[in-house]
């Protein structure tokens, strides 16, 4: 495959198996609370990813044992119990938001001074709000730059306040980072979420901290307390497959007629990805549980439904849908997803700007919803941002429609670095 672009095959027709990488998601909070342990914690089924090996070398900067064994996805790290082993260092977190948000909150709840660089693309992602968060809590910060982005320096002489407003419109990462570093407070630690997001990764995040041995109340719908002198435990912990991967697969399955599985996948997953296989289903797709892990199957009838769908707690699939939205029998309207604007790039325009080189007629409605209607896709390039979810989302309608070409298609090792590999070995004709 060539750095510069890829040209989509033709897919083979044929029932897709395939196994996907462990979650970024849940591997970066892993990461995180395995060093935030008092002792030794073993991880497994990592992914190793751009944005993992960011987060890793950033904890080894940092000072803590981590020894990483690649080839059978595992990564050991001995946490401190709070405790950040060097208390000057600096770290670059490239363009892993989970890094940036994560370990900026850990630092801006911490003694010491960390100098924060990032990749150019993460220098112009959403942290003003969490910064501002992490200020009002006593946390000093020097931005070298432009003001509430990276590079800065921050650290903190000693947190007087247990008590903090985020406001998570843009990224519920956020409110996931000061939940998570909440266990440096030796007080009750309350927190109170502002603005609209989907909470399916805040979910996710309460749901591991449990797993580690640290409960947080809820007091209504966006207030969060974590009880003083809380404590992660130390431990051997599996990493689920990532079922933002797996959805491409999933989503092939009614564009080309044919059963997909993905192995371990299972419905219990603390994923909020999870819920695309529902929006599948309601289009008409069957979905089929087995020991192995789920399938999706086609339409019995062959036809792909339309509708309205709110994708607010699943975000990343926002692109997923929209790339298979043209093989629908009417229009498909995605909702809540405004704040996709502020990720790896502006998702909305990336959709809008594709569907258009591909034929396919978008209209943006409001702030966040767009509306797409079913048409024959065409030939094109397909501009990727540097966004590894618009080149694996966008390769799906490839697989049927010739001249679909993925521009910097080695984006994709942020989060899935052999995806493509995956894809001709799996699903195109050799």
């Amino acid at each position: 495959m060539m750095e510069q672009a890829y040209t989509v095959r033709q897919a083979k027709r044929l029932p897709i198996e395939v196994e996907v990488p462990g979650s970024k998601s849940i591997t970066n909070r892993a990461l995180l609370i395995a060093a935030l342990c008092e002792g030794t914690s073993v991880l497994h089924g990592v992914l190793f990813s751009d944005d993992s090996r960011h987060f890793i070398q950033a904890l080894a900067d940092l000072g803590f044992p981590v020894d990483v064994d690649e080839e059978h996805a595992r990564v050991t790290v001995t946490g401190f119990g709070g405790e950040i082993p060097k208390k000057h260092a600096a770290v670059d977190v490239g363009s892993a938001g989970t890094a940036a948000r994560f370990l900026a909150a850990y630092f801006g709840l911490s003694q010491g001074r960390y100098y924060m660089d990032s990749s150019e693309q993460m220098r112009r992602r959403p942290m003003h709000e969490l910064l501002l968060a992490l200020e009002s809590l006593g946390a000093q910060t020097e931005y070298q730059e432009e003001e509430y982005h990276f590079p800065l320096v921050i650290g903190n002489p000693g947190v007087t306040r247990h008590e903090v407003t985020v406001d998570v419109d843009k990224s519920s990462q956020f409110l996931s980072a000061l939940l998570i570093a909440s266990v440096l407070s030796e007080e009750d630690f309350v927190i109170h979420a502002t603005g609209s997001h989907g909470m399916a990764y805040v979910d996710m995040t309460i749901a591991m901290m449990a797993q580690f041995g640290v409960t947080v109340i809820r007091e209504g719908a966006a207030d969060f307390r974590i009880p003083g002198g809380a404590k992660y435990q130390a431990m051997e912990y599996r990493i689920e497959p990532d079922v933002s991967a797996a959805s491409y697969f999933y989503a092939m399955s009614p564009v080309l007629g044919v059963r997909a599985h993905v192995k371990h996948v299972k419905g219990q997953s603390l994923q909020g990805d999870i819920r695309f296989l529902q929006v599948l289903e309601q289009m008409g797709c069957v979905r089929e549980e087995t020991p192995e892990g789920i399938a999706i199957l086609p339409p019995p009838d062959g036809k792909l439904r339309g509708g309205s769908f709110d994708l607010s707690s699943f975000s990343d699939q926002a692109l997923t849908l929209a790339a298979i939205a043209c093989f629908a029998d009417s229009a498909v309207t995605i909702r809540g997803i405004g704040h996709i604007r502020y990720q790896e790039c502006d998702r909305l325009q990336a959709i809008r700007k594709n569907l258009e080189a591909m034929g396919i007629a978008a209209e943006q409605q409001s702030e966040d919803v767009i509306v797409i209607r079913p048409g024959t896709p065409r030939g094109c390039r397909i501009e990727t941002y540097d966004d590894h979810r618009v080149a694996m989302a966008f390769a799906i309608p490839g697989l049927v429609t010739p001249g679909i070409v993925i521009e910097n298609p080695m984006c994709c090792r942020k989060t899935f670095e052999n995806y493509f590999e995956v894809l001709e070995q799996q699903v195109c004709q050799m």
